[in-house]
């Protein structure tokens, strides 16, 4: 059993290292990795007037960029900065970008 933050954090290193090399099958591993992306939540910190926003991540520097296309079950002049929302992290063509974006 883990007592410390170190040590669960080195289980978790473990647990994805044994994932990605317990199979040479791209699908899994895609699929696994968006489970991961399935959790990663935010909050809305900034909103433009066309049609795009940002996201920051809790312990990342840099906000991460959304479209209106991308939002599920809410509508882009619903939304305000500092909700709450889940989404997945992929790369766009200018870096990490928000997609699935839905407000919790």
């Amino acid at each position: 059993m883990y007592t410390s933050d170190e040590n669960c954090g080195k289980a978790w290193s473990g647990f994805v290292h044994s994932i990605l090399h317990l199979s040479s099958n791209n699908i899994n591993q895609n699929l696994f990795f968006r489970v991961l992306h399935l959790m990663a939540e935010g909050t809305i910190t900034r909103l433009t007037d066309r049609g795009f926003g940002f996201i920051a991540r809790e312990g990342e520097t840099k906000d991460l960029f959304f479209h209106s296309t991308e939002l599920k079950g809410v509508e882009f002049n619903e939304l305000q900065e500092g909700d709450k929302v889940t989404f997945e992290v992929t790369n766009g063509p200018k870096g990490p970008a928000a997609t699935n974006v839905s407000r919790v």
